[in-house]
């Protein structure tokens, strides 16, 4: 049960990216156990779900003291979230064993990374739309009850099968379902929410799952005080907006490279992604270049000639 250097390092860099840029865990924690450190994926999401217990009120304090939780949508994301993510748990433990279970679970954590990916990319877009969109009603904002109960349902299907989803998926879901939350408030009530999901998760991971104290205890002992870092460091840096993307891009490595895609078909994706990056970049640099020259020009109005005004 003895700490492992290369988890606890790992630890220390998932960590201080989550608190950069607010990403999940459990989507960076669980692909770089499995794909570069070698530990069982059932192992993997046991400990890295064990883990997520301790180090998910690190951030939901700071919301609580804030009042930027909506409480109601915490409630009924529990009510359906905490069922299911026990249940996501008891599955995978019982339902395969042995080398059929490792498949499984690195199937289904495939897959939940790619969702991840889009959910990234989806959040980012309606990131930019907030400029634009209608304004926050002056009122409470209403609890949609069933929308809310059946985002608790399966995101804690997800999470109780591949810790994947709790801050990744889930932020995404009550984007889309409360438009009106402004960025504040969907941090806080997507944070305080997955603490009594992981909680689930991770009893019913500790109950039927393959939990390695080693591995959790070493994963804590990085990722806690990075994590406290990183947030501090994201007040008064924008290196998040860089580190984003390149999140991304490791996060759709991880899901193809578990769903058996092959070397040169990784090839082609990162061949076709740069390109596709490439382009973004350039497109966003010549409609900067547009909108300084134009508000350049706006800016200067020549004097109107007085002798313009004089009679003929």
């Amino acid at each position: 049960m003895g700490l492992h250097g290369f988890v606890v390092l790992a630890g220390a860099v998932v960590g201080l990216a989550v608190g950069l840029t607010g990403m999940g865990g459990g989507a960076l924690m669980t692909p770089v156990l499995v794909l570069l450190l070698g530990v069982s994926p059932a192992a993997a999401v046991s400990s890295d779900l064990v883990a997520s217990v301790f180090m998910k009120p690190v951030g939901s304090a700071v919301h609580i003291r804030r009042r930027t939780v909506h409480w109601p949508i915490v409630r009924w994301l529990a009510v359906g979230s905490v069922p299911s993510g026990f249940l996501g748990a008891y599955l995978v433990g019982s339902l395969a064993s042995g080398p059929a279970l490792s498949h499984a679970i690195e199937l289904a954590l495939g897959s939940a990374l790619a969702v991840a990916v889009a959910g990234v990319v989806g959040r980012s877009l309606l990131d930019r739309r907030k400029g634009v969109r209608a304004p926050a009603p002056a009122g409470p904002i209403a609890v949609r009850r069933v929308p809310t109960l059946v985002v608790g349902v399966l995101g804690g299907l997800v999470v109780g099968t591949t810790s994947v989803g709790s801050g990744s998926l889930m932020i995404v879901a009550l984007m889309y379902c409360y438009p009106a939350l402004d960025g504040r408030e969907l941090v806080g009530t997507d944070l305080v929410q997955s603490i009594p999901l992981v909680a689930s998760a991770a009893l019913g991971q500790a109950l039927f799952g393959q939990v390695r104290l080693g591995v959790t205890i070493s994963l804590l002992v990085g990722a806690l005080p990075a994590i406290y870092l990183g947030s501090r460091l994201s007040a008064s840096t924008s290196s998040s907006t860089y580190l984003r993307p390149v999140i991304t891009a490791v996060l759709a490595v991880s899901s193809l490279k578990l769903l058996g895609v092959g070397d040169a078909g990784l090839g082609v994706v990162l061949a076709c992604g740069a390109a596709a990056g490439t382009t973004a970049v350039a497109l966003r640099a010549v409609r900067a270049r547009r909108r300084t020259e134009v508000a350049a020009g706006a800016a200067f109005t020549p004097a109107p000639d007085p002798r313009a005004c004089r009679p003929g």
